[in-house]
């Protein structure tokens, strides 16, 4: 039996189920496509963790996550260190190559953990809070490239700041494993905390090839002159206390010992001072009735008597930094943030950042032998001199010392600055608050290094006799609308080039009309003066405001 087909007036009516199979069809369409458009909108708007691999940052990726590295007993260590590297001899400024803004780009190292063969950490500290800040200060700045191909700099993510938390031979290891380690060229490595007991040497004893050394702790025996950069030793306790800023002038105390494991030979001759000068001179210790802690260490005492530290620095002219184990100390930073003086006695000690900072305005190196004679030095520098000298340590601590960004940055202006030479930083700039700037003076005697930028471009012409075939370039050269100046050289000793009335001006009748013009106005008033331009061989007459007197020459603005 065969069922019935019904037909219309344009043949035969859709079947019910060919209608449900285009519905579903066009539904199902519709949501894969919603769909997608809601995943894509939810993957670009959401928070989420996909990044390079090659970006650097302890926020987005935990220390406990990074990928464990296990270093074979038999990998190679790299040379000790070579005393004669400059920046010449063991640093590829081709690297760096050239970038209108004159900077250079940093690179730094994905978190690893380094192990051993049986799973020792390199680090007993693994990752401090001090290098981590400064990793983060540097990948935040403009300084940094996640493009390995682009950076000139490379630095590692490996904590080697202190000493005493690194196993040095697996340290070593760990650096030569890096990928584009090849013996430590164009790489930097920070340290604060050099050498280890019994010498504490003043350098970092890891070896490290031809590696640029950030140091704080630098002799004039380790640092490389133009090489390394001598750091400071950074102060956790001056950043996390807030001292601020006191005004210049005389203070309750003239001078101020406040470090607790000097040696016993300076602490005589300073008891000895003391003696003598009576209550201008404070002679601190630690305090031996406080426990062991936080609360020990921002404490001094003297004759039972507890004072704040780093408060009781404000109260003295100025503040003895004595060498200890290390040449190194914090309490440079603690007494520059404390506006005191620092009275540095510290034999061979490279101070930080000395390639650019003028320690001669904001302290008073004596040598170690002259301590004796600390007080009378002291005595005979003028009060005015001593404000200044208060201010500018305050100031030093702030652009330079306050946080391991402030060390971080100036780090690699420095190695920048090498680097870019015509585009560094002025003694000015290093040494002058901005607050005592002359903003609106500029000695003449000191020009910029690199021309102002004009706009448009210089087109220079080579030329020797054809003479038509020159007038042609130039007539569609100057049809560029981002032509400058157009610069023509004649390349031809026996023969002379062409007048410059007829190559400068199609029209002689204007420029005789002109020079009568000038002459006429030299006559009236005794001199005409005018603006120079560069490369034209005529003089040329600008619409200036004119006086009154001059307003008779109603067509001088045509000419």
């Amino acid at each position: 039996m065969c069922a019935s087909v019904k037909y219309g007036s344009r043949g035969p009516a859709l079947i019910p189920r060919m209608k449900t199979k285009h519905r579903i069809y066009y539904i199902t369409l519709f949501s894969v496509v919603l769909l997608g458009l809601i995943a894509t909108g939810m993957f670009q708007f959401w928070p989420h963790s996909i990044e390079s691999s090659a970006e650097w940052s302890l926020d987005r990726r935990s220390v406990h996550d990074a990928p464990l590295v296990r270093i074979p007993m038999s990998s190679p260590i790299p040379e000790r260190g070579d005393l004669s590297c400059r920046m010449h001899t063991c640093f590829d400024v081709y690297r760096c190559g050239y970038n209108p803004k004159n900077k250079i780009k940093v690179y730094i190292y994905p978190l690893q953990r380094f192990v051993d063969e049986v799973g020792v950490p390199i680090s007993s500290t693994g990752l401090s809070r001090e290098y981590n800040d400064l990793l983060s200060a540097i990948s935040d700045s403009d300084f940094y490239t996640d493009d390995v191909t682009r950076a000139c700099l490379f630095i590692p993510s490996t904590d080697v700041l202190n000493q005493n938390s690194l196993r040095i031979r697996e340290t070593a290891q760990a650096l030569a494993m890096l990928p584009r380690w090849d013996k430590g060229m164009n790489h930097l490595l920070f340290n604060m905390l050099p050498g280890g007991p019994p010498d504490y040497n003043t350098a970092l004893d890891v070896p490290r090839d031809r590696a640029l050394l950030a140091g704080g702790g630098f002799s004039t025996w380790t640092y490389r002159q133009g090489y390394d950069v001598s750091i400071p030793v950074y102060s956790p306790l001056s950043a996390e206390v807030d001292l601020p800023e006191r005004q210049p002038g005389p203070r309750r105390y003239f001078i101020l010992s406040s470090q607790t494991a000097i040696h016993r030979e300076y602490r005589v001759e300073l008891e000895r001072l003391k003696e003598e000068n009576g209550e201008a001179l404070l002679l601190l210790d630690k305090c031996s009735n406080l426990s062991q802690g936080l609360a020990s260490v921002r404490k001094r005492c003297y004759k039972g008597q507890v004072y704040d530290y780093p408060q009781i620095l404000q109260e003295s002219s100025f503040c003895v930094v004595l060498r200890g184990a290390r040449l190194g100390q914090a309490t440079l930073s603690d007494v520059l943030q404390a506006g005191c003086v620092p009275v540095i006695m510290a034999d061979s000690y490279i101070l930080p950042f000395s390639e650019v900072l003028d320690w001669k305005r904001a302290s008073v190196v004596i040598p170690e032998e002259k301590l004796p004679e600390m007080y009378t030095i002291l005595k005979s520098i003028p009060h005015r001199q001593v404000e200044e000298m208060q201010r500018q340590a305050r100031w030093f601590w702030e652009a330079y010392f306050s946080s391991m960004k402030a060390i971080g940055m100036t780090t690699l202006q420095i190695i920048n600055d090498r680097i870019y030479p015509y585009a560094a930083r002025t003694y000015e700039e290093w040494n002058n608050p901005s607050v005592v700037k002359w903003s609106s003076v500029n000695s003449p005697l000191f020009l910029p290094l690199i021309p102002p930028r004009s706009p448009g471009f210089t087109a220079v012409v080579l030329t020797y006799d054809r003479i038509e075939s020159l007038f042609r370039v130039i007539t569609e050269i100057s049809k560029v609308s981002s032509l400058a100046k157009l610069l023509v050289v004649w390349n031809n000793q026996n023969k002379s080039p062409p007048e410059a009335i007829d190559g400068l001006s199609l029209d002689q009748t204007h420029m005789v009309e002109r020079s009568e013009c000038i002459n006429k106005f030299a006559s009236v008033f005794g001199t005409m003066p005018l603006k120079v331009v560069e490369h034209r061989a005529d003089p040329v007459l600008y619409k200036d405001d004119f006086p009154e007197k001059l307003k008779s020459f109603p067509n001088i603005g045509s000419l």
